[in-house]
């Protein structure tokens, strides 16, 4: 292989994630089943499972909103840490066993793996303080985005509520949404 090359392993790119000790971080963990509601009709297993995970392996939440099959987190490391994959395999680890535990019947893989989960995720390192605003303020309006509310403040599972009662932002942050005015920059 050559330099051009070798980032390329038989035609597909060998992803390297940046894992910076301390470091803040948007993701984007979604379900497999895009149709799935999971997610918020069993949002009390996922609080559990972030509390344990974080328990275990401190991290804070700086934003987090949980839609019904995909969710949005801004996380901060501890100062010599920036292990962010071990945090997501045990959070979804955990989730996925207690709904089995509950008698969910989940769906698997050909190898017999849980496909609950998609087996990526989008992560992205916050370069500074704009950075970091612009996806507090994606991970706000994401439910408005999808059409699941009108108006961000309507949403149960974000932290846009933790973020007014703090008084960072107004209780009409982000305003009403007219559906029939805009896509969002969405494709049709």
């Amino acid at each position: 292989m050559n330099e051009a090359t070798s980032g390329y392993c038989l035609g597909m790119v060998r992803y390297r994630r940046n894992r910076v000790a301390g470091g803040t971080f948007f993701f984007t963990v979604t379900l497999a089943d895009r149709q799935s509601t999971a997610l918020v009709d069993h949002i009390g297993t996922l609080r559990a499972a972030f509390r344990v995970t974080r328990r275990e392996r401190p991290f804070t939440i700086d934003a987090i909103v949980v839609l019904p099959d995909h969710l949005h987190a801004i996380l901060t490391m501890p100062l010599h840490d920036a292990d962010f994959p071990a945090r997501w395999r045990r959070l979804k680890g955990y989730f996925s066993s207690r709904l089995l535990e509950a008698g969910k019947s989940l769906r698997r893989y050909a190898n017999g793996e849980l496909a609950l989960w998609q087996r990526q995720y989008w992560e992205h390192t916050i370069r500074d303080a704009d950075d970091f605003a612009r996806h507090v303020d994606y991970i706000h309006f994401n439910p408005v985005k999808h059409r699941l509310v009108r108006r961000a403040r309507d949403w149960p599972h974000s932290s846009f509520h933790l973020y007014v009662r703090r008084g960072m932002l107004p209780v009409d942050w982000g305003g009403e949404v007219d559906f029939g005015a805009s896509r969002f920059g969405e494709r049709a």
